[in-house]
């Protein structure tokens, strides 16, 4: 079953909040790297959410071919 706009949006919401509530523990090994891809992927979830809002997808136009 495909994931509708409002399903994705929040999804998104969710881990863009995740991510913030994230606090890096930089007494441990490979955490610079950890934050790093954290914050990576945050950017990634915010611009896809602002893509989501300026540009809304209807489901007649967002189904995947059979």
């Amino acid at each position: 079953m495909a994931m509708t706009a409002p399903d994705l949006t929040r999804e998104l919401e969710e881990l863009i909040a995740a991510l913030d509530r994230r606090v890096p523990r930089v007494e441990q090994a490979g955490e610079a790297s950890i934050a790093r891809d954290a914050a990576t992927l945050r950017a990634k979830a915010v611009k896809r959410l602002a893509e989501l809002v300026r540009h809304p997808v209807h489901p007649a136009t967002s189904a995947d071919p059979p």
